[in-house]
């Protein structure tokens, strides 16, 4: 059995502590928050006798035979917690995105690279049905020659109902690029390989708070791609990608459903399957922990998209290149 920790006990720590009681490869062993009575909660529902509970990640991470920590804390927090965690000698599971910024994704990619502990990012579409379905189609070209790769998202409240913390508001660590974005711009990557350049016009909800308003584009692997974002206003929520090629497009909405020539005449579903993405992700990471292989998405693929949202807000119209490449010496972005 993998002995994992959980630091951070919200709502998605929530869900890997419901994943972890399911999985037969491992035995929750301690969980962490700051608030006291939500860690004690998870534990009393997900949790064993035997689990340790603490305030302090300092501790948690320094738990007798643990394995393994999950951080699913503010993007803030993770340089520190992931840091402390690997010193301690544990695997990480890290939640998306990566950090707050490139650079200190890169410092976490670095740490990556001089361990030998197993490390990965909570990016769930590697292991979506539909998406998985996606990437083979396109590969496959049965689209055709992709010619657009399309982001839209609809957001009627932000933070949703359901986010009830305040750090999704702001635009040092929160916002809906970050929050929901990077899934998307994840995929585009795992579609067509590095987005090259980004040119996007950003609009926010006010002085320090979140991005509101985005109508941005990018390239990719040779493929054009538009973003298309929108917050505070009637109407439902939308996230979605689309591939439009020369035969026919591909579109994944609500996170997993495939559709083949979405509002067109002939429209067809072709993946109507949510997954077990955390599932999936458990059992990839316990392969690797058992030197078995494992699909995982390493922290420098993380970091590759955070690049990409520090250039989406940096560009103000302007065309900018992501990342180190392109970078001038001060920033994680420079004007193409």
């Amino acid at each position: 059995m993998i002995q994992i920790g959980i630091v951070g006990c919200g709502v998605i720590g929530n869900r890997l502590a419901d994943a972890i009681a399911d999985h037969e490869r491992y035995e929750l062993a301690a969980a962490c928050d700051l608030d006291a009575e939500r860690v004690e909660a998870l534990a009393a529902d997900h949790g064993t006798d035997s689990t340790a509970t603490t305030t302090d990640h300092e501790a948690l991470v320094e738990t007798d035979g643990l394995d393994a920590v999950y951080v699913g804390v503010p993007p803030l927090a993770h340089r520190e917690v992931v840091a402390d965690a690997l010193a301690a000698g544990n695997h990480v599971i890290c939640e998306k995105p990566i950090a707050a910024d490139a650079a200190t994704g890169r410092e976490l990619a670095a740490l990556e690279a001089e361990t030998d502990r197993v490390t990965a990012v909570n990016l769930p579409f590697r292991y979506t049905p539909g998406f998985v379905r996606l990437r083979e189609a396109v590969a496959a070209g049965e689209v055709g020659d992709p010619r657009r790769v399309e982001l839209r998202f609809r957001f009627p409240q932000w933070p949703r109902e359901w986010q009830d913390v305040a750090w999704l508001e702001s635009r040092e660590q929160g916002g809906p690029l970050r929050e929901v974005g990077t899934h998307f711009l994840f995929g585009v990557q795992e579609l067509f390989g590095p987005i090259e350049t980004v040119s996007a016009d950003v609009g926010y909800s006010g002085p320090d708070a979140y991005e509101d308003d985005v109508v941005g584009s990018f390239r990719a692997g040779g493929v054009r791609g538009t973003v298309d974002l929108l917050c505070d206003h009637d109407g439902d929520e939308e996230n979605a990608i689309t591939v439009v090629g020369d035969d026919a497009s591909l579109s994944l909405t609500e996170w997993y459903r495939l559709i083949r020539d979405r509002g067109r005449e002939g429209e067809t579903t072709l993946v109507d399957e949510r997954g077990d993405t955390v599932a999936a992700l458990l059992t990839e990471f316990a392969s690797a922990v058992d030197g078995d292989g494992g699909d995982l998405v390493s922290f420098a693929e993380a970091t590759r998209v955070q690049e990409v949202l520090d250039a989406v807000h940096a560009s103000e119209g302007d065309r900018v290149r992501p990342g180190t490449d392109g970078d001038s010496g001060d920033g994680d972005a420079s004007r193409a």
